[in-house]
């Protein structure tokens, strides 16, 4: 797999979305074994820091959602979802 990378003074620079965007095209064993490598890394943070990127997730996703750019369900619907596909 190639990443998109391109060189502003002499330094690297890809983003996260050009990453992801690279990531979501390997096949889902692929998908699966990159999700437990980055999982797999977060168990060297302190419980602060995993909060702490929570709650930057978090903020991300409302300014998503502040900004027309995400659609919420209420928990109801979400529930409800889940409880037709387990049958």
């Amino acid at each position: 797999m190639r990443l998109s990378i391109r060189r502003d003074c002499g330094v690297l620079v890809v983003t996260i979305e050009e990453i992801k965007a690279e990531a979501l095209q390997l096949t889902p064993e692929g998908r699966a074994d990159l999700a437990r490598e980055l999982l797999a890394s977060l168990d060297s943070m302190n419980d602060a820091e995993v909060e702490s990127l929570w709650l930057d997730e978090a903020e991300r996703r409302l300014a998503q959602l502040d900004r027309g750019e995400a659609l919420a369900d209420s928990a109801d619907v979400v529930m409800a979802r889940v409880r037709s596909r387990r049958g």
